[in-house]
């Protein structure tokens, strides 16, 4: 029997358009995965494909979801004056129903079940602040998919956290930006992670509020990715991680690049492949092959 493949998809906001353009390079060079993985707006584009097709055609759906995206505005770039409204409880936006009806308008419907995906599992990763653990969408099949992606994309200021039986639950990259233990927890026998993460916010200059945050962030997101990936290392299960930045840094709610950040992830990734070894290929891929003779 092959290795699960599991595909991980990073958090990142606006620069998950990436991603988009690595799935297309992956599924044409016959990366077919058993398992998708998603953080944040990883979530998304995992749950899209869940739902459209871990497929070329499932990515022209989402290259259009994205444009739409695009132009919706589902992150106003106001953010420190929509933190500042929030603190005083005097909120006058809530992207959290903007977001849901984004959703529900591409293909999602509130009746969707994990349970109810068939030749592939889904899984979305929320945070749970009330044990400061993963939670992990879609490890009960009768929990929606719509419950999981709307807890597992909660980022404040623009959402605010979601309440599930008493447990605080917050956009999964809090805990988990590059969710590899999940991956692995739910049976993943090889891995690719598509990681979005991004060094150079943290690059040197005035120590503002603003840097420091940014600085903060970057700091927690790296180190709990690297730690999930050398505990991958150390379980012996392969993994290819492909960090995914544009030529510039582009802010998480920064949507006007996202046509030319699908060709970059399309090119980046189009060059990882190219550089993995026949030995290092997918498992499945080569399993697949032999089948096919």
């Amino acid at each position: 029997m092959p290795r699960k493949l599991a595909i991980v998809l990073g958090g990142g906001g606006a620069r998950g358009a990436l991603q988009v353009g690595a799935l297309r390079a992956l599924f044409e060079s016959g990366y077919t995965p058993n398992l998708l993985v998603g953080t944040s707006i990883g979530a998304v584009n995992a749950a899209f494909l869940a739902i459209h097709g871990p497929n070329l055609d499932g990515v022209a759906a989402l290259v259009d979801a994205w444009q739409d995206a695009a132009r919706a505005d589902l992150l106003p770039v106001g953010y420190l004056w929509l933190a500042m409204r929030s603190l005083f409880n005097r909120p006058v936006y809530d992207p959290y129903h903007r977001m849901r009806d984004f959703f529900l308008s591409h293909g999602l419907t509130e009746e969707l079940r994990f349970g109810d995906i068939q030749g592939l599992h889904l899984a979305l990763v929320a945070s749970d602040l009330s044990n400061g653990c993963p939670l992990i969408y879609g490890e009960d099949p009768q929990k929606t998919v719509l419950e999981g992606l709307l807890a597992s994309t909660a980022l404040p200021p623009w959402v605010r956290p979601q309440n599930s039986n008493g447990h605080v639950l917050l956009d999964g990259g809090v805990v988990s930006t590059l969710p590899v233990e999940p991956a692995m927890r739910l049976g993943a026998g090889e891995i690719i992670a598509l990681d979005l993460i991004d060094p150079r916010v943290a690059a040197d200059g005035d120590v503002g509020l603003g840097q420091l945050a940014n600085r903060l962030i970057y700091s927690v997101e790296q180190r709990t990715a690297d730690l999930e990936c050398a505990l991958a290392q150390a379980r012996r299960i392969p993994l290819r991680r492909i960090s995914l930045h544009w030529e510039e840094p582009v802010a998480a709610w920064d949507f006007s690049h996202t046509n030319e950040l699908i060709e970059y992830g399309y090119a980046r990734a189009s060059r990882e492949i190219a550089a993995w070894q026949p030995s290092h290929r997918s498992w499945w891929s080569r399993w697949r092959e032999k089948s096919a003779n």
